[in-house]
């Protein structure tokens, strides 16, 4: 099929390209219709056909793996129903991007959150002080992610220095777009919908940082009910439940998702260190190549936040990430863990050693 034809499509919409027309050739050729997943509940999950909207059952495609479960954002191999059978879920294509953070199970498990997305919008709002740590918590999933992260700083009607705390952003995120924006007044969204038009975003962030209200602004009507945040802490009340995805007037789609309290890390040791690019950057400086940027000599982390250069809470932050994602490794690989254990060992060694000459010979 022509790049023409493609454009043509009736889900090119949705997403739909070369490559995903290519994965999905051999269900074509077993009479499957393709389809993207709008919303996944309760085994079942709405999604978008070039018929249409249809309503699909995806027990055919559960894993006991969350990594592997029907997700938002998926493209979809679906079986057609009849007037009394219905549409069937019987493959997922294979993911391009995924955005995924650690469940709160003590099980160590990944949950993807949308999938084949070309932006992360990371909403921050405006009406609150601004969190750096959690900020970055989050671009490095979303580095991870694949995608592309972009900062949304929302209610820039209700800020009083809104200047100021873009400044703030953009040091906490380098190499990251960071764009003021209002529901209220319009400010910003036409820059935010060119940036988003034609591809997959996805709108991530905590309660009462303005998701809905933005996707309603970037969909151009109603399509979600949003909630006043409270007034004393700021903080919103859930009103999205589960993650949709919507099409956009100027092409493309975008997934809003519920309000995030977590965001734990799952093996994003890569997006650490995008999120983190000006301390990795100042790390190839260091004398030794697996400085710990603790006391070593010569490493030029710890001289730039002597100088003033690198704030010490961004150090702080970079080390308390690396730990996190290197702690649940640990309990995801055996091998890992071993070699943790005996480091661990080496180093209660080395201290009783140095506590033994501290102490001088025994009399």
């Amino acid at each position: 099929m022509s790049p023409l034809d493609l454009s043509a499509h009736p889900l090119a919409r949705y997403g739909w390209n070369e490559h995903t027309a290519e994965a999905f050739a051999p269900y074509g050729r077993q009479g499957m219709v393709p389809a993207r997943v709008v919303r996944v509940d309760r085994g079942r999950c709405d999604a978008a056909t070039a018929d249409g909207p249809v309503r699909a059952g995806t027990a055919p495609v559960t894993s006991p793996d969350p990594m592997l479960t029907v997700c938002t954002g998926d493209w979809a191999a679906l079986e057609p129903g009849g007037q009394e059978a219905p549409w069937t879920a019987r493959a997922l294509l294979p993911r391009r991007t995924a955005f995924v953070r650690s469940t709160s199970s003590t099980r160590s498990e990944g949950q993807v959150l949308a999938a084949n997305v070309d932006h992360v919008v990371i909403t921050v709002s405006l009406a609150v002080p601004l969190d750096p740590g959690r900020l970055e918590r989050f671009l490095a999933l979303a580095w991870e992610s694949g995608a592309q992260p972009l900062v949304a700083l929302t209610k820039t009607d209700l800020a009083p220095d809104a200047a100021h705390a873009a400044a703030d952003a953009e040091a906490v995120a380098p190499g990251v777009t960071v764009l003021s924006v209002s529901a209220v007044t319009g400010e910003g969204l036409d820059v935010l919908a060119a940036a988003l038009a034609g591809g997959t975003a996805v709108v991530l962030g905590q309660s009462g940082a303005g998701k809905s209200t933005l996707v309603n602004a970037l969909v151009g009507e109603e399509v979600l009910d949003v909630r006043e945040t409270r007034a004393r802490d700021g903080k919103g009340r859930h009103t999205t439940v589960t993650r949709e995805l919507f099409a956009l007037s100027g092409g493309g789609v975008v997934i809003d998702t519920p309000g995030l309290r977590g965001v734990g890390l799952w093996d994003a040791e890569e997006g650490v260190g995008r999120a983190f690019a000006d301390v990795e950057e100042l790390a190839r400086a260091c004398r030794f190549h697996d400085c710990a940027h603790t006391t070593e000599p010569g490493c030029a982390v710890l001289a730039a936040v002597g100088e003033g250069v690198l704030p010490e809470r961004r150090l702080d932050s970079y080390r308390k990430l690396l730990r996190e994602n290197q702690y649940l490794a640990a309990r995801t690989d055996a091998r890992l863990r071993a070699e943790l254990r005996r480091d661990w060992k080496q180093k209660q060694a080395l201290g009783r050693h140095m506590m033994e000459r501290k102490r001088g010979p025994r009399r």
